[in-house]
């Protein structure tokens, strides 16, 4: 008897659906075909298990297990259950209803539970569209797909619940998931305030100028500065995702193995902070099966790279052209992965090896910041600067200076303007790009191209003769000066204003000139 039942995989961001058949014919043996690796292939010894503990048994004859598409190799273990189900009904020990439009996801365990597996939201969102009427998925795990209302998807704790589900047992309705049941929450404990950091308002400033346009930002400063700090306590001022900010991310998190269990679709715009001993493949993606990186887990967030410039500089050079696209290929020999990477780069460095070079204006005497003074020599500074490219400078919005805290502003204590207050006015200018940009397919002024530079950023006759005298002054690129163009739209939208006018022009270029 031949029995086919249905899942899929996920190729990067994108679903294919699989086809389990299931062969029973007289005849002794057993085969597992269509490109099965190794974790499919020992499916069988974790299906036989889970069967017999179950009160089943392998057929006795000769079995033909086919997966396809056969020219696809299939990786992992969510397979299981669509294989056990179509055991039970190629050997006549079950009869089931509708199996070809039910995509069932799940890895069995040898006493017949289901375990979670990666990918349950992609899968759940792209299912409907595939002509599939249900969807059953582990209970574990199952939260992912909370929030997916298009289609009916049912949990099982056991691989007898999967039988009873199929079979339209009454009783199956109490295992249906319902949508919205479990969302995203936004709420979360902040370690770190903005309301702590003492002074430095300028690299405030230029912190919430890059939150509200999801801006590019290079903090630099002596030890002690509190680059650190501040790039940590920009997570609590950034908005919650929407919709479909929510969706996208979700499913980079869900495909990487990376989603709650319980939490449902991700709200909090993630924070990524890798070590600057990362790998490139860590960083970009990669590996036997594709994964994401931090760079496409960091999407719609922020990948914050402390100490910047002891990244490798072959790490480093491969941001530039996710910075640019806002997406990465991973590429295989049978395959091309596409994650999107839509991210805020933050950046923190030292000026030189030791700290303190340009910033001997900020004692007095002559002396260093903090009483330091810089003994680097220029080549040494040169080379240590050096270590970010010119091109990836380029893409960095914001260059900040930051500043060693006066002593007198440390010992008097005085709380400054909390995170949730800015937080407030962040929130308003995303509210207010989302509505300008409705329709465009961008979220944010920091994601303008071309088109919508001339759209959105149209310049007076004051303000176009301006522009050409920085552009000559200072030597700027045509990207330079589109990036220039995108923080003078954010701070033209916080100070107000419908227009950009000189005063927004200037306080973006100045960000470019450090």
């Amino acid at each position: 008897m031949l029995c086919k039942c249905y899942s899929a995989t996920c190729i990067g961001l994108d679903v294919l659906p699989v086809t389990v058949e299931v062969s029973v014919t007289p005849g002794v043996g057993f085969e597992l075909v269509g490109l099965p690796d190794s974790a499919v292939k020992e499916s069988i010894a974790r299906v036989s298990a889970a069967l017999t503990g179950n009160g089943y048994r392998l057929p006795g004859k000769k079995t033909v297990v086919n997966m396809a598409p056969a020219d696809l190799r299939k990786e992992g273990s969510a397979f299981d259950v669509a294989i056990g189900i179509g055991l039970l009904a190629a050997s006549e020990q079950i009869v089931v209803h509708s199996s070809e439009k039910t995509l069932i996801v799940g890895e069995l365990s040898l006493d017949g539970y289901l375990r979670p597996v990666r990918g349950v939201l992609p899968i759940a969102i792209r299912a409907g569209g595939m002509g599939f009427e249900r969807c059953i998925f582990p209970r574990e795990g199952s939260w992912e797909a909370a929030d997916v209302d298009d289609i009916p998807i049912y949990v099982a704790d056991t691989l007898m619940d999967v039988v009873n589900i199929l079979q339209d047992e009454p009783y199956i309705e109490d295992l249906r998931l319902r949508p919205g049941t479990r969302g995203g929450k936004s709420d979360r404990l902040m370690t770190d305030d903005f309301c702590d950091v003492m002074g430095q308002e300028t690299a405030k400033r230029g912190l919430e100028i890059a939150a509200s346009g999801a801006h590019n930002l290079l903090l630099t400063g002596p030890p002690g500065a509190g680059k650190s700090f501040m790039a940590r306590c920009l997570a609590g001022i950034l908005p919650p995702m929407g919709r479909q900010e929510s969706m996208e991310t979700s499913m980079i998190y869900s495909v990487a193995g990376q989603l709650s269990s319980e939490g449902g679709l991700l709200v909090n715009r993630p924070f990524r902070s890798p070590h600057h001993t990362a790998s490139l493949a860590s960083l970009v993606g990669g590996g036997k099966n594709a994964t994401p990186g931090e760079i496409s887990l960091a999407h719609n967030g922020v990948l914050y790279l402390d100490e910047i410039n002891l990244f490798p500089s072959s790490v480093l050079d491969v941001l530039r052209q996710p910075l640019e696209e806002r997406c990465i290929s991973i590429s295989r020999v049978r395959y091309k992965v596409k994650y999107p990477a839509s991210f805020m780069l933050v950046g923190s460095m030292n000026p030189c090896p030791c700290g303190y070079y340009g910033f001997e204006d900020n004692c007095p005497e002559g002396g260093g910041a903090a009483g330091h003074r810089c003994t680097c020599s220029p080549g040494i500074i040169q080379r240590y600067r050096t270590r970010i490219s010119g091109p990836l400078m380029d893409r960095i919005d914001l260059n900040v200076r930051v500043r060693p805290v006066e002593s007198s502003r440390l010992v008097d204590g005085v709380k400054a303007e909390s995170s949730a207050v800015i937080a407030e006015r962040v929130a308003a200018m995303r509210r207010l790009q989302a509505e300008r940009f409705a329709g465009d397919g961008i979220f944010t002024n920091s994601q303008m191209n071309a088109r919508h530079l001339k759209k959105y950023c149209p310049l007076g006759k004051e303000e176009k003769e301006l522009c050409g005298k920085m552009m000559t002054a200072y030597a700027l690129s045509a990207r330079s000066y589109s990036r220039i163009l995108k923080v003078a739209r954010t701070i033209a939208d916080m100070d107000g204003s419908g227009d950009i006018r000189p005063a927004h022009l200037l306080e973006a270029v100045q960000y470019r000139i450090v």
